[in-house]
């Protein structure tokens, strides 16, 4: 039985074309496929040849699904976080890469980008989302954050918008994706395979993709957008959680919206919800690369806790949907013990030169 390449990396005209291929696992990315992927980049970096990188997913449902924190969970139960922190180190090496590659990078995503999917193309130049796009940032629900350079995009949305994806989790479409950056170009998922030849035949990036390109729409959370922005524009939890608890309590169009947050909300992992809040105020100051150099350390002692392994057992394990946090509330946290989070360790992460 011949076992299918999880990535397949080729040269097609003058583009090098990556595409994610475990589609029975909505191509979620392992660290083989990361061993993969990084090693061609900088090859093509050095090719002249090789003009701009392309990196698309086999499937319809999903671009990448994210990290195969199943995965990730088995090696840390059976007491193996030595080999999950060396995929998460070798993950935020190649997001870092992606982030400074000296060539047009160009993300044609349909289907779910979640995670380690986001890690693979919102740092590139060109970010296309087709129709079926789904986009979320969901790790506060198992007990993990929004890392692989969360701490840098998300914050910089505009409108506080990306510290509601952070601490809610919420799902959004195209549309919404490109109101906010997320997606600098949307393209019908029809259109992808004359796209990506037009990429590969060579020319200007901008123009090809322009001549593939439409409007999208307002998205759904445009009549939201200044009451997001409010609350979640408040710097800290308390805030943004009472900003939310007035306009439940209130008669105003967005009371139903913010009852429903909140009880999303107290859902989640108190540590990880605090987690992220943290990254939020940290990212705007930092460069890609010490944002991923801070997320190492983070999930160094969340590979170490308890939170990840509940939160994994009872979405993906389990599936009880019941998760027994610790501490189970926010009342609960010590605020210097989230501050360690941040702290540096032994084994910092050590990025690769731009472009080498």
């Amino acid at each position: 039985m011949t076992t299918e390449p999880e990535v397949l990396l080729e040269v097609k005209g003058e583009a090098g074309v990556i595409t994610l291929n475990r589609p029975k696992a909505l191509n979620a990315l392992n660290l083989s496929m990361v061993r993969e992927i990084l090693p061609r980049l900088r090859q093509w970096a050095q090719d002249p040849a090789v003009t701009r990188v392309v990196i698309k997913a086999a499937g319809e449902k999903a671009f990448c699904a994210g990290g195969d924190v199943r995965s990730l969970y088995d090696l840390g139960r059976a007491g193996n976080t030595a080999e999950s922190l060396q995929f998460w180190r070798e993950e935020y090496v190649l997001n870092d890469y992606i982030g400074s590659f000296p060539k047009p990078y160009v993300a044609l995503v349909d289907g779910i980008c979640m995670g380690g999917g986001f890690g693979l193309s919102a740092h590139g130049a060109h970010r296309v989302a087709g129709d079926k796009y789904l986009f979320a940032m969901p790790e506060v629900n198992i007990g993990l954050f929004p890392d692989v350079g969360g701490t840098h995009v998300l914050p910089r949305l505009p409108g506080a918008f990306g510290v509601f994806l952070a601490l809610t989790g919420t799902r959004i479409r195209a549309a919404e994706a490109f109101a906010c950056g997320l997606a600098t170009d949307v393209v019908p998922s029809a259109a992808f395979p004359a796209l990506e030849e037009a990429l590969c035949a060579g020319g200007d990036v901008e123009r090809i993709i322009a001549d593939h390109r439409i409007e999208p729409g307002p998205g759904a959370f445009a009549d939201r957008a200044d009451f997001i922005a409010d609350a979640f524009g408040r710097g800290h939890l308390a805030g943004i959680l009472g900003a939310l608890q007035a306009a439940a309590e209130g008669e105003g169009p967005h009371a139903a919206f913010a009852t429903t947050l909140l009880t999303d909300i107290a859902g989640k992992s108190p540590t990880s919800l605090s987690i992220t809040m943290e990254q939020m105020r940290r990212g705007p100051d930092l460069e890609l690369g010490d944002c991923l150099k801070l997320e190492f350390r983070v999930v160094n002692r969340v590979a170490a806790g308890h939170d990840f392994y509940e939160g994994v057992r009872a979405v993906l394990v389990d599936r009880d949907n019941a998760p027994q946090w610790q501490p189970a509330t926010l009342a609960e946290l010590d605020p210097a013990v989230i501050a360690a989070h941040f702290d540096p360790i032994p084994d910092e992460l050590e990025l690769l030169a731009p472009g080498t």
